[in-house]
């Protein structure tokens, strides 16, 4: 049993194992990122056949970072992260809080780095001169008295040995705000017509409504077009959200890049949809009477109150989408011959009667197109991002780096020998300079000459 544990733990905490999975998670990610998700079956037909799209069906390639393979996989990657951190890190911790002062004198001799210097005097006064000397290159050093003279220690960035670690940590952190999102959160989408309100938005792909506990309305739409007039420049909504519960209404426009947030809900300005409609604003000039309506297009519609009778009778659509660009308007108000007359879309018209003056104002009616998502692990996935590019910083930036002073008196001479040395755990390079410039100090100072 204890061998089988062993073999069992040999297997997760292999790198090759950790290779293997993220090459598989990649791979898959890629083929994720080209194939569309979330959509209905008949997309996947149409889009690739019927036997392909049954083997798409088959492994959930539609929602394919929801599916159980695709979790597994990170819950494989995840354990492995787990037993590689748990197998490493006590030794790479011992290395970090170890202490250096117990180094046998043996290894200081093998150290890649080393300069020998022979100068007379006290140990122990060498070795304050010595911990001044690290003091101003910038090492902080330890001593300690030994029954041969003293030795001194100094290192920096000892934690950066852990960095490795850190970035296993974020990428754990990462997931598991994955998956809180992808338990508690969702993306979904609706379309609100100008005048319209709603509660519920409906999930992309299976279209499932979800209520969203209050009321979001569309109050107004308008879309700017290019000089072809033709082609959507930019559209903008303005949305009022109605809380009952909270007691609490807001409104503000949102443009694309510009989302509504509320509640951990956003709302993101997608698309739009032109409708078969009109909002019409009506005011008699001598009264300063003004009425608003929403009507359909082709119909005759009556202002109550009044002798005002009037419609949209034709339109000019100036896109493939079905914007309309001016339309034909009949009026009357009872008075005189009815007016006829063609106007732009989103403009104002005046009309004379024999008795009043109009001011005729007509618009197209939109339905804009919201993506809603909500995502309670964002933050999560935020702060796990951030530690991972700390953590990378840390293990390719920073170094380990040691030196140890070794003070020794010659019995058979009234003199001492000092071993300056040194390591380091990465970029030997940068330190073979560092460690120069610190030899070159202690060859300047007049306490010591170089044998």
């Amino acid at each position: 049993m204890k061998k089988t544990e062993n073999m069992a733990w040999r297997f997760f905490a292999s790198v090759r194992l950790a290779l293997f999975t993220l090459l598989i998670l990649a791979t898959t990610s890629i083929i994720g990122t080209l194939i569309p998700q979330k959509n209905p079956p008949e997309f996947y037909i149409e889009a690739f056949g019927q036997r392909t799209a049954q083997f798409f069906q088959m492994l959930d390639v539609p929602n394919m970072y929801n599916s159980w393979w695709f979790i597994s996989l990170l819950f494989l990657f995840s354990i492995n992260l787990i037993v590689c951190t748990i197998d490493r890190l006590p030794n790479v911790w011992q290395m970090v809080v170890m202490n250096n002062l117990d180094t046998d004198p043996e290894r200081l001799e093998k150290m890649p780095h080393r300069q020998v210097f022979h100068t007379r005097g006290d140990a122990a006064a060498l070795a304050e001169i010595a911990t001044t000397l690290l003091a101003k290159s910038g090492w902080k050093a330890q001593c300690e008295n030994k029954p041969t003279g003293s030795l001194l220690f100094s290192q920096k960035n000892a934690w950066s040995r852990l960095g490795v670690y850190a970035v296993h940590l974020s990428i754990l952190i990462i997931f598991a705000g994955a998956i809180i999102g992808s338990l508690f959160g969702f993306k979904a989408g609706v379309m609100i017509p100008e005048g319209s309100a709603t509660d519920t938005v409906y999930e992309t792909g299976t279209e499932k409504p979800i209520p969203l506990g209050f009321t979001v309305q569309c109050d107004d739409f308008n879309v700017s077009f290019y000089a072809d007039g033709s082609t959507p420049k930019e559209f903008r909504s303005e949305l009022t959200v109605r809380d009952e519960t909270a007691n609490k209404t807001f409104s503000r426009p949102i443009i694309v890049n510009d989302p509504l947030g509320y509640k951990g809900i956003t709302f993101y300005q997608s698309s739009y949809e032109p409708m078969q409609g009109f909002n019409i604003s009506i005011t008699n000039k001598a009264t300063n009477v003004r009425q608003n309506f929403q009507i359909p297009f082709g119909q005759k519609i009556h202002w109550p109150e009044t002798d005002i009778d009037f419609g949209v009778i034709n339109q000019q659509v100036r896109s493939r989408m079905g914007d309309v660009g001016t339309l034909k308007v009949w009026f009357s108000d009872g008075q005189g011959e009815p007016s006829v007359f063609w106007m732009d879309n989103n403009a104002t018209q005046t009309i004379s009667s024999p008795t009043a003056a109009y001011e005729f104002q007509a618009s197209q009616v939109y339905a804009t197109g919201l993506q809603v998502a909500k995502d309670p692990g964002v933050w999560t996935v935020y702060i796990g991002c951030t530690l991972m590019l700390i953590g990378l910083y840390v293990a390719f930036f920073l170094s380990h780096r040691r030196v140890w002073i070794s003070i020794v008196r010659e019995e058979s001479e009234d003199r001492c020998r000092i071993l300056v040395c040194g390591a380091t755990s990465k970029n030997r390079i940068a330190f073979e300079k560092e460690f120069a410039a610190l030899v070159e100090c202690f060859t300047h100072d007049s306490t010591f000459q170089n044998a």
